[in-house]
C-alpha cells in the first residue's frame, strides 16, 4: 500500500474500527499463537460465544481474521497479508510525518 487513496482510506477506517475495541484486540492477541477454535476462545476469554461471534465477525469483515469450518466448529486465524497492509499503512503515516514540512496556510 504505497499511498492513501479514497478506497484505501475506507479500508483503513474498517481496520482501525475493528481494532478499536478491547475485546477484539484481545482476540487478535490470542490468535498470534496460531489458529483457534471459537470454543477455545470462549473458554480462554471467559466470554459468551454470541459475544465473541459478534467481535469475530467484525474482525472477519475487516479482513483481519479468516475462518474455516470443520464439522460444527469454526476455526479462526489472523490474516497475515492484512496485518502486513496495516503495518505498511502505519509506516507510510510515520514516514510522511517525518518528511513533510509543516506548511502554514492560515492563522500565520
Amino acid at each position: 500500500m504505497a499511498s492513501t487513496t479514497a478506497l484505501d482510506t475506507a479500508q483503513a477506517a474498517l481496520w482501525f474500527h475493528a481494532l478499536s475495541d478491547e475485546t477484539r484486540l484481545e482476540i487478535v492477541e490470542r490468535l498470534i499463537g496460531g489458529e483457534r477454535c471459537v470454543c477455545e476462545l470462549t473458554d480462554i476469554m471467559d466470554a459468551a460465544q454470541s459475544r465473541l461471534s459478534f467481535h469475530l465477525k467484525t474482525l472477519k469483515d475487516a479482513g483481519i481474521v479468516t475462518d474455516r469450518r470443520e464439522g460444527r466448529w469454526v476455526y479462526y486465524t489472523l490474516n497475515r497479508d492484512t496485518l502486513d497492509d496495516i503495518e505498511g499503512l502505519v509506516g507510510t503515516f510515520k514516514r510522511t510525518s517525518r518528511t513533510s514540512p509543516r506548511v502554514m496556510t492560515c492563522c500565520d
